[in-house]
C-alpha cells in the first residue's frame, strides 16, 4: 500500500470527523478532476467551454476545483459540449 493510502487509512481510524467527510469530499474532487481532464483532452480552455455553456469562466473553474452540488443537468451539458456522456451508478 502506498504512503498516501496508509496515511488516509490511519487518519480515518484516528479521526472520526475526517473519516465521515473523506468519501464525500473525495467524490467531489474526483468529479471536478474528471471534468477538467475531459475538457483538456478535448483541447478546450475554460473560457471556450464557458462560452459554449453560456456561463462565465469562473463557473467552469468552480466546477473543476470545487465540484460540490453540481446539477446532473449541468454535468450532462458540460459532457455534451465535449461530445461525451455522463454515466451514473449507485454502489
Amino acid at each position: 500500500m502506498s504512503d498516501l493510502k496508509n496515511y488516509i487509512s490511519n487518519r480515518k481510524v484516528k479521526d472520526s470527523e475526517f473519516s465521515e467527510g473523506y468519501d464525500d469530499g473525495y467524490q467531489s474532487f474526483k468529479i471536478g478532476a474528471l471534468l477538467k481532464q475531459a475538457r483538456e483532452e478535448s483541447g478546450l480552455t475554460q473560457e471556450e467551454i464557458a462560452e459554449k455553456l453560456n456561463t462565465k469562466k469562473s463557473a467552469i473553474s468552480r466546477m473543476e476545483n470545487h465540484a460540490e452540488d453540481i446539477k446532473l443537468s449541468t454535468l450532462e451539458k458540460f459532457a455534451s459540449v465535449l461530445g461525451r456522456k455522463i454515466e451514473v451508478s449507485i454502489t
